[in-house]
């Protein structure tokens, strides 16, 4: 048994009925062409219809607790003792005291310090930047950070590191080590 041929479809042998034109729309004008990059261009999504997409994270190391942060911080910086620092001084070396206000009130300052606060340190320590020191002369500075116990000038040197101050350290014991070894302090 073969396939059987469809048979050809009738033609239709009347027109179909064409509704007449509706009165209003003869008489309005055609729109104007127009652009859609002329209103709304495509570079820039409609501020309620198309949120931005959220910032790209980047992947972390699982979360380190502030001892563990500050012992990997410690293991790239070449720390030293208050008398290495009184030292470094004499040759040149930047001493940067980041130690807050009331404490270098009540507790006096190291002679020759420059005395940054913590959350200047970076704009006032970067070779490049326009809010340098005048003692920011370059990343090859030798530059030691003193805090008031040696914790939080490990974080601050780390960043100054970062800056490319690939001399920059800190002082272990930080002001309270300097003082116990009885080194020069001017008192307030």
């Amino acid at each position: 048994m073969s396939n059987p041929v469809p048979e050809p479809l009738p033609t239709p042998t009347s027109e179909i009925p064409v509704p007449e034109p509706h009165p209003v729309s003869e008489t309005l004008p055609a729109p104007e062409p127009h652009s859609v990059s002329e209103t709304h261009p495509v570079s820039e999504p409609h501020p309620v219809s198309e949120p931005h997409p959220a910032p790209e994270r980047h992947p972390v190391d699982e979360p380190l607790s502030v001892d563990e942060l500050l012992e990997r911080v410690r293991s790239g910086l070449d720390r030293i003792g208050p008398r290495e620092a009184f030292d470094a001084a004499a040759q040149g070396a930047l001493l940067v005291d980041i130690r807050y206000a009331a404490l270098r009130k009540r507790d006096g300052l190291i002679p020759g310090a420059l005395v940054v606060e913590r959350n200047e340190l970076e704009w006032r320590l970067d070779p490049q930047g326009s809010h340098r020191a005048p003692e920011a002369t370059g990343h090859g500075l030798r530059t030691v950070v003193i805090c008031n116990e040696g914790y939080a000038s490990s974080l601050a040197a780390a960043s100054l590191r970062q800056l490319g101050l690939y001399r920059a350290t800190d002082l272990i014991g930080g002001f309270q080590a300097w003082r116990a070894a009885g080194l020069p302090v001017d008192r307030p």
